[in-house]
């Protein structure tokens, strides 16, 4: 598994997809946070909601693009059938894709901290920011990164087409985001709040306010085990 983790890391790094992916998600976020939406420099009390809000949608689409060739590019060349005849499991195979992907999410979100910083600095008075909310936000962040990478993961098995795979794995973990969400506005009670709950948006909001729940981190790591779980259902069809 190491092994596949360095060897896709490493193609990440020498390649300008992960330079592009960083860039666009600081630019975009920077820009909404500091410059469209203004409340950081214009109000009193400091927040990063603006940021936390368009993330999730920013990663919508880059973490897909980060994803798309993970699969599709090894049954488009025929390297696929080399690991196959290699002493790996599937599991090794697909957990260690997964997690190169995952650590450039990680790496991408790192220099966001610097606007936590920023706006603890610059609250009236100075610490005058909600810094319980910013943590769970993050931790939020990071557990949706990883559903949206096992989406795009399972996304890539299932084409040789990396534009396909794109777009299956944006349309997929959009539906999950926030599609439910959508769909549940057309109902009321306890319908409404079922499905809202099956949702992404739901308990990511939820950890957002600061809480951070055990069952909402079993839900994210459900999610994310049962995506990569069919991952491997689509590899293991591939391989017979």
């Amino acid at each position: 598994m190491l092994t596949i983790f360095r060897k896709e890391l490493n193609s990440f790094l020498n390649s300008l997809v992960a330079y592009i992916v960083i860039g666009v998600f600081l630019v975009l976020a920077g820009l909404f946070t500091w410059v469209f939406e203004g409340n950081v420099l214009d109000y009193g009390y400091a927040d990063l909601n603006s940021f936390f809000q368009l993330a999730p949608y920013i990663f919508i689409f880059l973490i897909p693009s980060i994803t798309m060739r993970l699969f599709s590019e090894e049954f488009k060349t025929g390297t696929i059938e080399l690991l196959f005849t290699k002493p790996l499991t599937d599991w090794q195979i697909i957990l260690g894709k997964f997690l190169a992907a995952f650590i450039l999410i990680v790496v991408a979100l790192l220099p966001t901290f610097l606007y936590y910083y920023s706006v603890y600095e610059l609250g009236n008075p100075k610490g005058n920011v909600d810094t319980s909310a910013i943590v769970g936000s993050y931790v939020g962040l990071f557990f949706l990164g990883g559903v949206f990478a096992a989406i795009g993961l399972w996304a890539s098995s299932l084409t040789d087409n990396q534009v396909v795979a794109f777009i299956i794995g944006a349309l997929a973990c959009f539906l999950l985001y926030d599609g439910l969400h959508q769909l549940a506005q057309l109902f009321n009670g306890s319908t409404q709040y079922l499905i809202d709950y099956t949702g992404l948006s739901y308990h990511y909001e939820s950890i957002g306010r600061g809480s951070i729940d055990s069952r909402t981190l079993v839900y994210f790591l459900s999610v994310t085990i049962l995506m990569l779980y069919l991952t491997k259902v689509q590899v293991s069809t591939k391989k017979s």
